[in-house]
């Protein structure tokens, strides 16, 4: 098969999320920030972990976003989200894992309400969330855009290292692809990698595998094996650093962006519980 026939055949649909300034948000409608609308019996998650300060302690994650999939559902191609319900994101900022050891799972947390949008709420943050980790409310919009996977990412998904970087793009662009793409937040399709392809990381880091340093401690047929069960997870959700009237709304590290991954037979089943969040920045 071709190189381009390759690339038009791992097309695949994402849900951008467009945004410019703040505003006040119906109930049960998608949004970044503000105060979250949850179901009756919710409770709120919190992490322990060693602060950047160097301080451990036990932190409530902070509210990034809530999507109400009904809104978004003409967008989904593949049909991979629910078709309605909300999805919740959570982050704990004052540790601001990067998602390298495995130790940071449940630092970042994905939480889905499939009852009705009636039954949600406008809860009030904990009491112990500062409002440093507090983030104004941001109306959203949605569009579906075709993406493609980086080159990077490519490589790992095909095994393939008979394609150059100039050859991959110059046909990526020809289909419409921009590797260039600065400000990002998207649902699936492919990540918008910062630094380097992160679905090995994903499954090494998930089977117990610190992944901080080059040395992972595994057999080649260990890695081998990882690498393959590594295209079974798919990207959720991303979300860049944002600016609004040139204030820095959410900085993730140097002007990064939060990635969140699933397993698609986990995203199939709903099973949100098992995603794992990556930081990169520049």
């Amino acid at each position: 098969m071709s190189l381009h026939k390759l690339l038009e055949s791992m097309q695949k649909t994402s849900i951008r999320m467009t945004f410019s300034a703040f505003g006040d948000c119906p109930v049960g409608s998608s949004k970044i920030g503000g105060k979250p609308d949850l179901p009756p019996g919710f409770e709120w998650f919190y992490y322990q972990g060693k602060s950047y300060g160097g301080i451990n302690a036990r932190r409530p994650l902070s509210f990034l976003a809530q999507i109400n999939c009904e809104e978004i559902h003409e967008y989904d191609k593949e049909s991979l989200l629910p078709s309605a319900g909300v999805l919740y994101f959570f982050y704990e900022l004052a540790t601001m894992t990067w998602g390298f050891d495995p130790n940071d799972g449940g630092s970042a947390r994905v939480y889905y309400h499939e009852g009705s949008v009636s039954e949600l709420h406008r809860t009030d943050f904990p009491a112990d969330l500062p409002e440093e980790y507090q983030f104004p409310e941001i109306p959203v919009g949605f569009l579906a855009k075709d993406d493609l996977p980086s080159y990077d990412e490519f490589l790992e998904l095909t095994d393939r290292r008979d394609y150059d970087w100039k050859e991959y793009y110059d046909i990526a662009a020809d289909l419409g692809f921009d590797p260039d793409e600065q400000s990002v937040t998207k649902l699936l399709g492919y990540a918008n990698i910062i630094q380097s392809d992160m679905l090995l990381l994903c499954e090494m880091v998930t089977n117990g595998i610190y992944c901080g340093n080059a040395d992972y401690g595994v057999t080649e047929d260990e890695l081998h094996r990882l690498k393959e069960n590594s295209k079974k997870w798919q990207l959720l959700f991303q979300i860049d650093s944002i600016f609004i009237d040139g204030r820095d709304i959410m900085m993730w590290g140097d002007v990064g962006r939060l990635y969140y991954y699933i397993k698609i037979e986990d995203l199939i089943n709903r099973n949100f519980i098992s995603s794992w969040l990556i930081l990169q920045c520049t």
